[in-house]
């Protein structure tokens, strides 16, 4: 069952909501943007996500593939989500921004993100389904 969490930036210019279970399986990756901005994230279909305000505070960053379109709102620096590398039809949202009372629990799931080709090849090559799949 979907609820619908309320979530924003620091300085409050971005404000969004997503329909995401309460209970939230989020990603602890290891790459070097996550690691180095603790960019853990829970993925969700874009038809879930509705940006409220904030779309003319919002820049993008890319590097590297230029998959990933990094958002993050120009005024406070606060990145609430982002375009996934591994799903782009989909928005990787920021559990801390989540500003509602509607999170019942995190499940926090390690990926290798600093290896993401051998590790996302890893799991086809043992059949497992690619851990980002949203179902």
């Amino acid at each position: 069952m979907l609820v619908k969490h309320l979530g924003s930036c620091h300085c409050g210019a971005v404000k969004f909501e997503v329909e995401a279970p309460a209970d939230l399986c989020v990603f602890r990756c290891n790459c070097s943007i996550c690691r180095k901005k603790q960019n853990n994230h829970f993925i969700i279909p874009k038809r879930q996500f509705f940006l409220l305000t904030g779309a003319d505070y919002l820049t993008t960053y890319t590097f590297n593939t230029n998959k990933a379109q990094h958002l993050f709102c120009r005024q406070c620096g606060v990145q609430s989500f982002y375009s996934p590398r591994s799903n782009p039809d989909c928005y990787g949202v920021m559990p801390h921004c989540i500003d509602s009372p509607t999170i019942k629990s995190i499940e926090y799931v390690d990926f290798d993100g600093e290896n993401w080709e051998k590790s996302m090849n890893k799991c086809i090559e043992r059949g497992d389904e690619n851990p980002f799949d949203i179902k």
